[in-house]
């Protein structure tokens, strides 16, 4: 709570003393330090320090009480006469940026706007306020979905940061630019504006943390670009880069030298934000690649790091990545056989979302996705269905939609008799003609769907066809669970023909893979497979006996865990597909599903 730069009243000085005694008293005494402010007003105070104090009793009111009608009145106040008084930016403008953000919370975004718009106009003399403002606007309209705005004013602060003599805040706009430009998918416009930003990073001499900041926001445009376009391997580069940036930062000292030019006073993401994040993209390529055990161990480190950071921090960007975290190990556990604790994680993403509509606007689609892959894997098919049309009726994001309906696809084969849904599902995930998204990875399961269908229906020669050219582009990327999958998938058609000698060459492979992972169905169907017919028909009679018995110790395992999820008071959740999740759960007796699907 600074004091003006003119003499102040020693009256003045001492209410100040002690507002700012209680405020950060432990714990902070809110009331007495609200009556230290408003006595300031009976002393009838010039105009600087009453506008000041409006703002000091805004921020106060609404930062630490719910008494959002009189913050409003006091941030307006201090906005309305700050705005009479020149050479007074400082207040002026953090009374712009602080009503703003207190309309964004009571959602009056129309209100916000117009306040920063004016806050920007009249900015231009203050180069830190002016780059701020702009994007604070640029964030309230990427939280619009109006992204084409968010870009446009993220480019009018590049050119603004460029002629500031700023290369570092310009590299912030672009990059932002940049996020935007990939969230809209608007491809042939990244490319060029990260050739740039790459070319700007490298060359900039500065700040070293801050040099290795850029670099790391970079890094991470490229890798989820990468890993957005199903491309696992080809990331691991980049990827590799990240790790390595984010252990150098780890080694610098914060305690730098601040920039001399007010326009580059900002930093993207504390330092040890940008480790969650980097384990957090970590994560995300491990699941890809069909590397689960990885994916465990990273997952483990950041939400370690995340309890710390809430402890101290209650940034909403924690909660986002904690949800985003969940929802990739929810997906791992699903495939090594832990379903009890994948639905027990679904429930924890629940009750974040529970306590921000925001997150739950943003990853409802999600959760409801998680339900129907967690309904596929206990044998819920009906149940699953109803998932998955409540999640393609909430996601506008292409790649989310098409690995929704590439699951729904696999539903509607599993019943048998659904023919026409189906066959209209399939038109609309073709990967030999049209298919909607870029995704290398979505596009080779679209093959394996194919192949699974042409498969039930005994059509072996087009399934081997469809899996052939599943395996040749998961070989291609690393796609390690869907090479898996198509190999037992492809021993199974050979079997069925009586190849058993072509079939086993799939299998083991399938098996041995499948091991490394590990994905527990696709262990138990290799097994079925290996532990009598299969070995005997190739001679292998102790490879039989020893197949069976890891067939027997998987189903064990998946019955036992099938058992485990079915009777958790959580399994209810497969009931919900419209508005916020339950908060309470009724127990369960046991499992109400067939078991037979599993086996």
């Amino acid at each position: 709570m600074a004091a003006s730069t003119e003499t102040p009243e020693p009256w003045y000085l001492a209410l100040l003393g002690f507002a700012e005694h209680f405020r950060t008293s432990s714990p902070p005494k809110i009331r007495l330090c609200v009556h230290c402010l408003q006595a300031v007003f009976q002393f009838k105070p010039p105009p600087r320090v009453e506008a000041r104090t409006h703002l000091q009793l805004g921020s106060v009111l609404y930062r630490h009480t719910k008494n959002s009608e009189l913050a409003q009145t006091h941030l307006e106040k201090a906005w309305f006469i700050s705005q009479q008084i020149s050479q007074f930016e400082d207040v002026k403008f953090e009374a712009a940026s602080i009503l703003s953000e207190f309309y964004c919370q009571q959602n009056l975004v129309d209100s916000a706007k117009p306040v920063l718009r004016k806050a920007i106009q009249i900015s231009q003399q203050t180069p830190y306020w002016h780059c701020r403002l702009l994007f604070q606007l640029a964030q309230l309209h990427t939280l619009e979905k109006d992204l084409v705005s968010a870009c446009d004013l993220l480019g009018v602060g590049a050119e603004y940061a460029r002629v500031m003599g700023s290369e570092y805040t310009r590299s912030l706009f672009l990059l932002s630019k940049g996020m935007l430009l990939l969230m809209e998918r608007k491809l042939s416009e990244v490319h060029p504006l990260l050739t740039l930003c790459g070319t700007i990073v490298e060359n900039w001499q500065g700040n070293p943390i801050q040099k290795e900041s850029l670099r790391v926001f970079f890094l991470v445009l490229q890798v989820t670009h990468y890993l957005d376009a199903g491309q696992v391997k080809s990331v691991k580069p980049c990827l590799k880069q990240l790790q390595q940036c984010i252990q150098t930062i780890s080694t610098l000292h914060d305690d730098e030298i601040l920039p001399t030019n007010p326009a580059a006073l900002f930093h993207w993401l504390p330092k040890e934000h940008m480790c969650v994040l980097v384990y957090l993209v970590t994560v995300m390529h491990s699941m890809q690649a069909g590397y689960l055990e990885k994916a465990q161990k990273y997952t483990d480190k950041a939400l370690m790091q995340l309890e710390k950071l809430k402890m101290l921090d209650n940034s909403p960007i924690l909660s986002t990545f904690q949800v985003i975290l969940l929802e990739h190990i929810i997906m791992c556990r699903l495939v090594t056989g832990h379903k009890a604790t994948a639905l027990q994680e679904i429930s924890q993403v629940c009750q974040l979302c529970q306590q921000s509509p925001r997150l739950f606007t943003n990853h409802a689609a999600q959760l409801h996705t998680l339900l129907g892959l967690y309904c596929i894997s206990v044998n819920c098919m009906d149940n699953a269905e109803a998932q998955f049309t409540a999640a393609l009726q909430m996601t506008t994001h292409q790649e989310l939609w098409t690995f929704i309906v590439t699951n729904l696809a696999s539903v509607y084969i599993r019943e048998g008799n659904r023919h026409q849904e189906l066959y209209s599902l399939l038109e609309r995930i073709n990967p030999d003609h049209n298919f909607p998204v870029s995704s290398h990875c979505l596009r080779a399961a679209a093959f394996y769907i194919r192949g699974l269908l042409s498969f039930f229906q005994g059509r072996y020669n087009e399934a081997k066809r469809f899996l052939r050219e599943t395996l040749k582009m998961s070989n291609a990327e690393d796609l390690n669970r869907l090479t898996a999958c198509s190999l037992v998938l492809l021993g199974h058609i050979f079997f069925v023909l009586g190849n058993h000698r072509e079939s086993n060459n799939m299998v083991v492979p399938a098996m041995q893979l499948a091991s490394k992972i590990p994905d527990m169905s696709v262990q138990l169907w290799s097994s079925a497979l290996l532990k009598a017919d299969l070995n005997k028909a190739c001679g292998n009679t102790m490879d039989a006996h020893e197949a069976a018995q890891m067939h027997q110790n998987f189903s064990q395992q998946l019955l036992q865990d099938h058992i485990a999820a079915c009777s958790l008071p959580e399994h209810n959740l497969i009931s919900w597909t419209d508005g916020l999740p339950p908060v309470q759960f009724q127990p369960q007796n046991g499992p109400t599903t067939s078991l037979a699907g599993l086996l």
